[in-house]
């Protein structure tokens, strides 16, 4: 039984929804009639959650996204002892998620942000507001460990580029290999930086 109202359910299957064909076949790949078959929503549904269609559909599939990393964030530097079992842990997560799909599921955001960012500026934007929270994220984590937010903001930039671009060359390779050198990258960045070591 969902723990959502009837209607938020229904919303929230079509975002689910979205968001894991976007993963797979990004945005110009994922139609609203495959969205509707995998969620099981009625037509008129869509609309009346998502007026704007497909764009606000996308909009709100990238903020389920960013919503679901930023909580990875949290769990991990929570329960992590240290900065190196903070990585250890995001990274292990990611390599899960790339070896379940086959190497078809990649990062949602970057997918949109190349796909129809350029051409669509409520996506551009929603895009950006997820890489926002994402650095700021790691942004407070690294000042826990004593860096002032002159340093930390662009090591969390750094941070987020190479989970990014790893994830992206692990799925051109069918490897897991980019996301161990990053992981490998993040802990030397860290110890680097304000002897927060791995």
């Amino acid at each position: 039984m969902s723990s959502y109202p009837k209607g938020l359910a229904t919303r929230q299957r079509l975002v689910d929804s979205m968001l894991s064909l976007i993963q797979l076949h990004g945005y110009h790949g994922t139609g609203l009639n495959t969205v509707l078959a995998r969620s099981g929503a009625p037509k008129g549904s869509l609309y009346f959650h998502f007026p704007e269609g497909k764009t606000s559909l996308g909009v709100a599939a990238v903020g389920l996204a960013g919503d679901q990393f930023s909580q990875l964030v949290s769990e991990a530097t929570t329960s992590a002892s240290s900065p190196g079992e903070v990585v250890d842990a995001l990274i292990a997560e990611l390599k899960d998620i790339l070896e379940a799909s086959e190497y078809q599921a990649g990062c949602p955001v970057s997918s949109v942000a190349l796909d129809a960012g350029s051409e669509n500026e409520q996506l551009r934007d929603a895009c950006s507001r997820v890489y926002d929270a994402w650095v700021q994220a790691v942004t407070g984590y690294l000042s826990t460990l004593g860096l002032e937010e002159g340093r930390a903001l662009p090591l969390a930039t750094s941070m987020i580029c190479l989970v990014e671009g790893s994830l992206i060359l692990s799925r051109a390779h069918k490897s897991t290999q980019p996301l161990d050198a990053a992981a490998g990258m993040l802990k030397t960045l860290l110890a680097v930086h304000g002897g927060a070591g791995a």
